[in-house]
């Protein structure tokens, strides 16, 4: 099947969305008006000459060199559906080994030519915006280093070309009876290499840990020489350097070689729904099943409206109806929020993990309805992102947020996320759709993930001014209620100004110094992850 090119995944998927569910969406925030979008030949129009000679590793033609300009963040899209991209890399290059990658590096020096790194393309907070100002730049994709180069049985360790995409990588293992586990969204585009340097968390993380968890070493390639990490159960000595690569956002090197962590395939899986009345129930219920470490393997909790929203969008409204009309019965009325928890692996055990959660949710007035909507989540949960595509053609924009902060201020951030997001609209005169669920779980606090679901104007500066508005408002609400800028995105171009306020000035100077160490010409990634000086 082929990707679309200015959108989200595959031209042949689609996520409808009802009449039922568009008026519904038209009741709340107004009817959108379907854009009128840019075709490829006019986005290819926009793409300006080549400034590199030709190479043997390096596709010069101006197809390809759009297909690795962009990301998948709203800005992203307004430049793809409005044929603004007149910043695109000079070339794109498909290195096949990490001596392809140092040849391109030393070919980046000579030539003083920017490098971008190219997993699967799907960053949401710029992390592939080619630098206005400058130089030619080179976007360098790892597509072609992708296969699993070892697997220790033993140590239940396995390498791969950091270049390999999700189901790739999921496949290659499942042929040998293992698993790595990482299932986040993007998971059907997103590549290893790409989870590590922007620390990536996956839906199933209470199971298998953040990537961080299972990053064990590596090589990479860097301007200053090539960086090997070997594997290590544990260690004290000193810096541990795989630290130094995750979250690097490749402002290092190229992450050409990853050994990560693996499990054996689980022999059982079960995702079960559970309703409360009210949010407070929901989080209290959910602290106390981590407080007793109980051994699920995810756990998601949808606040009132989010809750609302995904039951309007799943359609069948007369079943819909009942259970609506049940849980009614049962004391969670309006104000309902919506749990759902996964168990994952031997069976006895993952059993009993269920069996232990869903007797702490009637402690605090759950009500179990079973596996139903739990599969069915497992079912679409790569395909809701679809999602976005369908919007935009009935002239809706999506976007989210996601930060995580320490318990007693998830609910604050909650409302402060979302407030901002309706203030930065109001001053436009609008309205904007926004719900909030918690994705990923800790004893210490929880992720906090918000999407905004907004009318377009049709205009590309209008479009973009309000995303910077929402953005700005957003960031601001987030740092101001002490969460982090990102939990599982990354910092990229768009959180970057915001990063102050969570490392301080000296911790910002010393990872310029580290960058300047592995890259002394700045030539890798510029722009990205710091804020500008």
């Amino acid at each position: 099947m082929a990707q679309k090119w200015n959108g989200w995944g595959e031209e042949e998927v689609t996520f409808a969305l009802s009449p039922d569910a568009l008026d519904w969406l038209g009741e709340r925030i107004g009817k959108g008006i379907s854009p009128k979008d840019a075709s490829l030949e006019q986005a290819l129009a926009a793409i300006p000459a080549s400034r590199l000679a030709p190479h043997p590793l390096i596709d010069l033609s101006p197809v390809v060199r759009l297909q690795h300009a962009h990301g998948q963040s709203l800005p992203d899209w307004l430049k793809l559906r409005h044929g603004r991209l007149q910043h695109a890399p000079d070339g794109v290059a498909f290195p096949e080994s990490s001596e392809d990658v140092r040849t391109l590096l030393d070919y980046a020096s000579a030539h003083q030519v920017r490098l971008i790194p190219y997993g699967g393309g799907t960053s949401v907070v710029g992390h592939l915006d080619v630098p206005e100002q400058g130089g030619p730049v080179l976007t360098v994709s790892m597509a072609r280093c992708s296969r699993l180069l070892n697997l220790d049985r033993e140590a239940q360790l396995a390498t791969f070309g950091a270049g390999v995409r999700g189901p790739d990588l999921e496949a290659q293992l499942r042929a040998h009876g293992y698993t790595l586990g990482h299932f986040p969204q993007s998971f059907e585009y997103a590549t290893l290499g790409g989870w590590i340097v922007t620390r990536s968390s996956g839906q199933q993380s209470l199971r298998y840990g953040r990537i961080e968890n299972m990053f064990a070493g590596g090589r990479i390639e860097t301007p200053r020489g090539t960086l090997d990490i070997p594997t290590f159960p544990a260690s004290s000595a000193g810096t541990d350097l795989r630290e130094m690569v995750l979250g690097s956002e490749g402002r290092l090197g190229f992450l050409t070689e990853a050994t990560v962590r693996v499990m054996r395939s689980p022999e059982f899986e079960a995702f079960h729904a559970i309703f409360f009345p009210s949010w407070d129930d929901a989080t209290h219920a959910a602290q106390d099943m981590l407080r007793h470490k109980l051994p699920l393997s995810m756990m998601r909790i949808s606040n009132a409206l989010e809750t609302e929203t995904m039951l309007t969008l799943a359609g069948h409204s007369r079943l819909l109806g009942l259970l609506k009309g049940w849980l009614d019965l049962r004391g969670c009325r309006q104000g309902r929020c919506m749990m759902l928890i996964g168990a994952t692996g031997h069976a006895k055990t993952a059993r009993t993990a269920i069996a232990s959660a869903l007797s702490a949710a009637r402690a605090w007035r759950g009500v179990h309805v079973g596996t139903t909507m739990g599969e069915k989540w497992k079912q679409n949960r790569f395909r809701n992102v679809y999602l976005r595509n369908a919007a935009w053609e009935h002239g809706y924009a999506i976007d989210t947020c996601e930060t995580a902060c320490d318990w007693a201020r998830v609910t604050p951030m909650m409302h402060a996320v979302e407030q901002a997001a309706r203030d930065a609209f109001g001053a436009f005169g609008e309205k904007v759709h926004t719900y909030t669920h918690l994705s990923h779980l800790y004893q210490q606090g929880a992720s906090v993930y918000t999407t905004f679901v907004y009318r377009q104007s049709g205009s590309f500066e209008h479009d973009m001014e309000r995303w910077r508005k929402l953005k700005g408002a957003i960031s601001q609400a987030i740092v101001s209620h002490g969460g982090t800028i990102s939990h599982q995105h990354g910092v990229g171009r768009d959180h970057a100004p915001y990063l102050r306020a969570e490392k301080g000035e000296l911790g910002l100077s010393a990872m310029q110094q580290l960058f300047a160490h592995f890259d002394p010409e700045g030539l890798m990634n510029p722009g990205k992850l710091l804020p500008e000086q």
